[in-house]
């Protein structure tokens, strides 16, 4: 199914435009407040009701927005100039070819940017802590500096202010890729972290899903740069994707140019120079946020265009000092001499092996959600060779999970529960840690993996000294 994407950004004055996904994240506002300052008639239809969206609602409070929740109607659809789809509708909804014109808050962004420098970062994990590294590294420099995308915040409203020398650094999910191939146009710096199954349930096949990926290389020109992991073998293959210059990073070797984060040192390499940073200071735990890192550094220099020392200087003094993002192996509480870690932020197998493979344990391990459609033999495997006590299981992957756990030769001790208030009713010993790290999408039980996190820390706090 071919939709209608525009190609351009139509004159919106008067115009009727459907907002189709308002969201729990509020993806819908920004897109919103942006359509009713160019003067055009908005319509926001959601399938969840006012309740569930009771934030984003409160956000367009006093706009001049009609809302159409707990369901859609048809000729939102046939009857509007223009239907701007969230990024959470999936190009297959069978509404959006009634369109007479389809578009999206990013699509829209970036026709409209005129930043000539535009750093994207994706990956199945790791994606959020590299933009927000990446952007806190080059805010050190002379150029202003915008964040946004995927990471929390739209920057469409800020679109007029964004000059042509400013650094936009954007984080791209497969859901905002996958419609990137109406424009052509892949970012001037693109990072791919690594590419592990996720979001089966949207796309497919781990095939559909990296095609999605890969929309943030394919249309790079020369001149521009890709930033890939080396470690990958899918993600490395992408060099040829596009004529833009390779940039690789690796934790094992040096493969060409680009950064090699060994010893707790990361070491640029490129034409004719190699640049030392020292991140033996660091608060960011595991090696997963070394290679983080070592990502960030190769395409904050990419971005950077000259001042070298100053910029390593800027890399050592952010990658040492950055504390880490909220709900990703976020330390809580100790309480009877039981550590509480928050890891809501891992909604794939991936994640959670990463949370597994950093902290010592022993564990009590919270896991299970969502169904995405991704299976759990690795997690399994690793949660076998690792400290785990007690396997803690709910949502709709509970099943799944436990069969997984069970098919190792060391089954830790299972419990399934109903709610995350009852998991954390089971026993932890001193000395152990509770971990929660899902492996799985919050949906059905929370809103988002904010609700979730926000929910297990307010848990602990209740919880005392208990």
């Amino acid at each position: 199914m071919t939709l209608p994407f525009r190609t351009d950004v139509p004159p919106l004055a008067g115009k009727r435009v459907t907002v189709m996904g308002l969201g729990l994240f509020g993806g819908g506002v920004g897109v919103t407040r942006w359509l009713v300052a160019s003067g055009a008639r908005v319509t926001v239809t959601d399938t969840r009701t006012e309740a569930e969206l009771r934030e984003s609602v409160a956000a367009l409070r006093g706009l001049p927005v009609e809302f159409r929740l707990g369901g859609h109607d048809e000729r939102d659809f046939r009857e509007a100039d223009l239907v701007v789809m969230n990024p959470a509708v999936p190009p297959t909804h069978p509404l959006l070819p009634l369109a007479r014109a389809v578009d999206t808050e990013m699509n829209l962004f970036l026709k409209l940017c005129r930043a000539q420098t535009v750093v994207g970062v994706t990956g199945s994990n790791g994606k959020t802590t590299t933009t927000a590294l990446i952007g806190e590294v080059l805010k050190k420099g002379l150029r202003r500096v915008w964040v946004g995308g995927n990471i929390g915040g739209s920057l469409l409203e800020s679109a007029d202010a964004i000059r042509p020398e400013d650094l936009v650094v954007l984080e791209l999910s497969s859901f905002q890729l996958e419609n990137l191939a109406a424009l052509r146009r892949s970012p001037n710096v693109s990072v791919v972290t690594n590419l592990t199954p996720n979001h089966l349930d949207r796309h497919g096949t781990m095939e559909g899903y990296a095609a999605a990926k890969r929309q943030i290389v394919s249309c790079q020109r020369e001149g521009d740069v890709k930033v890939l992991n080396a470690d990958d073998p899918g993600v490395r293959a992408w060099k040829s994707a596009a004529p833009s210059r390779t940039y690789f990073f690796s934790l094992k070797e040096r493969t060409g140019r680009g950064v090699l984060a060994q010893d707790e040192k990361l070491t640029l390499y490129t034409t004719g120079a190699r640049f030392e940073i020292d991140v033996s200071r660091r608060r960011l735990p595991g090696t997963f946020n070394l290679a983080n890192m070592a990502a960030a550094a190769a395409a904050s220099f990419a971005a950077a265009g000259g001042r070298w020392e100053e910029w390593r200087e800027s890399c050592e003094e952010v990658f040492n000092a950055f504390p880490g993002v909220e709900h990703r192996l976020e330390f809580v509480a100790e309480h009877g001499g039981v550590k509480y870690y928050n890891d809501s932020k891992a909604t794939d197998p991936e994640a959670a092996i990463a949370a597994l493979e950093t902290l010592p344990g022993p564990f009590v391990l919270i896991l299970g959600g969502f169904d995405k459609k991704v299976p759990f033999d690795v997690l399994a495997r690793t949660v076998a060779e690792r400290p785990v006590r007690v396997a803690v299981l709910l949502g709709q992957t509970a099943p799944s999970i436990e069969a997984a756990l069970r098919a190792q030769p060391r089954v830790p001790e299972i419990v399934h529960v109903s709610s995350l208030e009852e998991a954390l009713r089971v026993p932890a010993l001193p000395g152990e840690t509770v971990l929660l790290s899902p492996a799985c999408a919050s949906w059905g039980m929370f809103r988002n993996f904010t609700e979730r996190g926000n929910a297990f820390k307010a848990l602990v706090a209740a919880r005392g000294g208990g």
